[in-house]
């Protein structure tokens, strides 16, 4: 994977794949943005807007992109943060940069999972 390029997992990668994307950019996380409709995210852009177009040029809408960023490194929940400024949505009842409903919430670590398997 060129970590230089936001690219859609649309199959498993590992924890390690991420760790290596992360020291590439920013450190300790990896950007990336889910598309909860289609169970694929974006990673590895510099920004959430990069990934979000990548995926709106591949067909996902709008409504189901969610971005969030990936700490590899940490274990637990605590590994996602539910935090970009394209999740604020007031037309969807979402008024910040995090994602507020719980069961979107949910629906995003579903994917991520499924993404990440080793996570």
């Amino acid at each position: 994977m060129n970590p230089d390029q936001p690219r859609i997992v649309r199959a498993p990668i590992s924890r390690s794949e991420l760790t290596t994307l992360a020291a590439s950019r920013f450190g300790d996380l990896v950007k990336a943005v889910v598309d909860i409709a289609r169970g694929i995210m974006a990673v590895s852009g510099e920004l959430h807007s990069d990934e979000e177009a990548l995926l709106l040029d591949d067909g996902s809408q709008q409504h189901d992109l969610w971005g969030i960023n990936l700490y590899p490194a940490e274990a637990g929940e605590d590994w996602i943060e539910f935090d970009s400024v394209i999740n604020v949505r007031p037309s969807q009842n979402n008024r910040s940069r995090s994602v507020e409903d719980e069961n979107t919430r949910a629906t995003i670590r579903r994917v991520v999972h499924t993404l990440v398997p080793d996570a």
